[in-house]
C-alpha cells in the first residue's frame, strides 16, 4: 500500500507540469473561441467566430493547400529517408559523415532556412536559376508561380525534415538481426529480397514514426511557408495556420482561436484514423 502512494505522488510533478502548459491553455482555448477578447476583457459570442472562420473566401484553397502540402511532404520523407537510411546503413567509409551532413539541415532554425531558400530561388538573382541557365535552361519564377510555389516550399521542408526521418530509420534498422539477411543469403537471396522480405516488414513500425509525425507535421506547418512566401502569391501558399496567423495581428483574437481549434479537429480527425490504420497493419504483419 505504502508502494503504491509512492509512485502516485512521483506522478504528481509531471501531471502539474502537463496540467499547466497543455491541459489548462487547451480549455481556455474552447472557451476564448466562443468570445470576442482582448488582453484586458472579453465578450461571450457563442459559435459566431466559428461562423465566420468557415465564411473566409480563401479557406476552401486553404484546406486543399494544407492537405496537398502534408500527404507530399509525408510521402515524400517516408520513401526518400528509407532509401538513404538503406545506403546509409551499410559498412560505407563515410557513412558517418553523411549522416551528419543529411541530419544537419534539421537543426538549422526553419525561419533561417527559408530566408535562405527564398534568395536561392530568386527568378533572376537566384544561384538555383543561375546553374540553370549556365545548363541552358530557363528556370521559372519558383516562388512567383501561382503553379509552383506550393511545390518549391515542400521541397525545402523534404531537404529540411528528411534527416530525422532517416534517423528513426536507422534506429529501426539497427534492431533488425544481421542473422535474418544471412540466412536469406545462404538461401540464394539478393539484395532486393532482402530489402523486400527483411527490411522492408521489420522496419514497419519506423515507417509508421515517420509517416504520422510527418503527416501532422505538414498539417501544422507554419513557419517555412510564411518565411518564403508568406501565403502568396496570391492565395497559393494559403494554409489554415496562415489564416489563423493572419487573424491573429488583425486584431481578431476570439476568431483566430476558433480557427486554432478547427485546424486541431482536423489534425486530430485525420492523424488518429491514420494511426490507428498503420497499427493494424503492423500488427497484421
Amino acid at each position: 500500500m505504502k508502494r503504491s502512494v509512492y509512485a502516485n505522488w512521483l506522478v504528481v510533478p509531471g501531471m502539474a507540469i502537463y496540467s499547466i502548459f497543455f491541459l489548462l491553455p487547451t480549455l481556455l482555448s474552447f472557451f476564448f473561441s466562443l468570445t470576442v477578447w482582448d488582453l484586458q476583457e472579453w465578450r461571450f459570442v457563442g459559435l459566431l467566430n466559428f461562423k465566420m472562420f468557415f465564411e473566409e473566401p480563401a479557406l476552401r484553397g486553404a484546406v486543399t493547400n494544407t492537405l496537398i502540402y502534408a500527404v507530399t511532404t509525408s510521402g515524400l520523407k517516408t520513401v526518400l529517408a528509407l532509401l538513404i537510411a538503406v545506403g546509409l546503413a551499410s559498412k560505407l567509409p563515410t557513412r558517418n559523415f553523411l549522416r551528419s551532413m543529411i541530419f544537419f539541415p534539421t537543426i538549422v532554425s526553419t525561419v533561417a532556412v527559408g530566408i535562405v531558400f527564398t534568395s536561392l530561388m530568386h527568378p533572376t538573382r537566384g544561384v538555383l536559376n543561375a546553374a540553370l541557365a549556365a545548363l541552358g535552361i530557363s528556370g521559372p519564377d519558383w516562388l512567383g508561380n501561382g503553379s509552383l510555389a506550393l511545390y518549391s516550399v515542400i521541397l525545402v521542408d523534404v531537404w529540411r525534415g528528411i534527416g530525422m526521418a532517416m534517423m528513426i530509420y536507422l534506429a529501426g534498422l539497427s534492431a533488425i538481426p544481421e542473422e535474418y539477411g544471412e540466412a536469406l543469403m545462404v538461401d540464394g537471396g539478393n539484395a532486393w529480397d532482402k530489402f523486400r522480405h527483411i527490411t522492408l516488414p521489420l522496419i514497419r513500425p519506423s515507417m509508421n514514426s515517420v509517416i504520422i509525425l510527418s503527416f501532422i507535421g505538414g498539417l501544422r506547418s507554419f513557419d517555412l511557408i510564411w518565411a518564403m512566401t508568406g501565403g502568396g502569391p496570391g492565395f497559393a501558399t494559403e494554409i489554415l495556420s496562415s489564416i489563423v496567423y493572419k487573424q491573429y495581428i488583425s486584431g481578431f483574437y476570439g476568431l483566430s482561436t476558433a480557427g486554432n481549434i478547427i485546424l486541431l479537429v482536423l489534425v486530430a480527425l485525420l492523424a488518429v484514423p491514420l494511426h490507428v490504420r498503420l497499427t493494424k497493419m503492423e500488427v497484421d504483419l
